[in-house]
C-alpha cells in the first residue's frame, strides 16, 4: 500500500528552516559552554554496586539503606525486579575503596540474603580522556561521511550532510545540557548513532535528488528538489516513525539504565527528520547546486585517446 501525501514546496521555507536551525544550534552550544552536562559515573568517577535479592526488591527502602553511607547515592531496578544497582559518585577527601566496602556492609546488614553480583569503580581522571575520544569519534565519522559523499555526490552535497548530522548532534547534547539529564556512555553511544541515522535518512532524499537532476534536465534546480523531498517524503515519514516507536519501547521497557539512550535517540531521530529537508537539502539549494554538477562524466571515445 502506497501512501500518498500533499505536494509540498519546501524549498520555500528553506531560508526559514535555515535560520531556525541556525538558532537551535548557536543556543545548544552556548547551553553547553555555560551549563555543561551533568555528567555520568564514567566521567566524573565513582563505583557501582550491583546486588541481587532473594524476593522483589524494595527499591524506597534500599535507596534509604544507601543514603546512610552516601546521601545522594543512585539506586534503580535493572534486570529481573530482585536485581538492584547502586551508584554513588566519588566524594574529594574519601577513598573510593572504604566507601564501596561500607556500603556492601550496610546492605548485607540490612538483608543478609542479599547477593552482591558485581563491584566496578571508574577514577574522574578518566573523564578528559572519555571526553577527546568521544569527540574524535564524532570528527572522524564527520570527515569519513565528508569523503564518502564528495566522491559519491558532490562537494556541495557532502557539506550539506555533515552540517545536516551535526546540528541534529548539537541540539541533542544541547537539551540534555539544559534539563542536566545525566550525560553517560550511553549517551555518548546514541550521539554516534544519531549520526548514522541522520547520514542514511539524508543519503535516500540526496539519491533521489541526483536521480531527477539526471532525468529533468529541464526542471529547475528548486522544483526537483522539492520534487525529490515528496517522491522520498512518505518511505522518510514510515521509516522515522518505525525508528521512533521501537525506541520509545525502549524508553518505557528499558529501565533506567537506558533511559538516556533512548532519550537521546527520540530527540535525534526527531531532528534528523527535519534535518534531512530544512538543513540537508536547504543547503544543497541555496549553495547553487546545478544540472552540469550531478550530469555524468562522458568518457573520450577509444578512438581519440592518445
Amino acid at each position: 500500500m502506497q501512501i500518498k501525501l500533499p505536494y509540498i514546496p519546501f524549498m520555500n521555507y528553506a531560508r526559514h528552516g535555515l535560520w531556525f536551525s541556525l538558532i537551535l544550534t548557536i543556543a545548544a552550544i552556548a547551553l553547553i559552554a555555560t551549563r555543561g552536562f551533568n555528567f555520568g559515573l564514567e566521567f566524573t568517577g565513582g563505583a557501582t554496586i550491583e546486588v541481587q535479592y532473594p524476593q522483589t526488591a524494595d527499591v524506597s527502602h534500599i535507596r534509604s539503606v544507601a543514603a546512610n553511607v552516601v546521601n545522594d547515592a543512585g539506586v534503580v531496578q535493572y534486570g529481573s525486579s530482585r536485581d538492584i544497582q547502586i551508584r554513588f559518585a566519588e566524594k574529594e577527601g574519601s577513598n573510593i575503596d572504604d566507601t564501596m566496602s561500607q556500603m556492601v556492609k550496610a546492605i548485607q546488614a540490612d538483608n543478609p540474603d542479599a547477593k552482591i553480583t558485581g563491584q566496578s569503580k571508574v577514577g574522574g581522571q578518566y573523564k578528559e580522556e572519555l571526553v577527546s575520544k568521544g569527540l574524535l569519534a564524532i570528527g572522524l565519522a564527520c570527515i569519513g561521511m565528508i569523503i564518502y559523499l564528495g566522491l559519491r555526490f558532490e562537494w556541495k552535497f557532502a557539506l550539506g550532510a555533515v552540517l545536516a548530522q551535526l546540528h541534529d548532534v548539537i541540539i541533542t547534547a544541547g537539551i540534555f545540557s539544559l534539563m542536566q539529564w545525566q550525560f553517560d556512555l550511553n549517551v555518548l553511544a546514541a550521539l554516534l548513532a544519531i549520526l548514522g541515522y541522520s547520514v542514511n535518512d539524508t543519503v535516500v532524499v540526496y539519491d533521489r535528488i541526483r536521480e531527477n537532476f539526471r532525468k529533468l534536465p529541464a526542471i529547475t534546480p528548486k522544483d526537483i528538489i522539492d520534487t525529490s523531498i515528496n517522491q522520498t517524503l512518505a518511505r522518510t515519514m514510515v521509516t522515522s516513525l518505525t525508528t521512533l516507536l521501537s525506541v520509545i519501547a525502549l524508553f518505557l521497557f528499558g529501565g533506567t539504565i537506558l533511559s538516556g539512550f533512548s532519550t537521546a535517540m527520540m530527540i535525534g531521530i526527531i531532528f534528523g527528520t527535519y534535518s534531512s529537508i530544512f538543513v540537508a537539502s536547504a543547503i544543497v539549494y541555496k549553495m547553487g547546486v546545478r544540472h552540469e554538477d550531478l550530469m555524468p562524466r562522458s568518457k573520450r571515445p577509444i578512438d581519440d585517446l592518445p
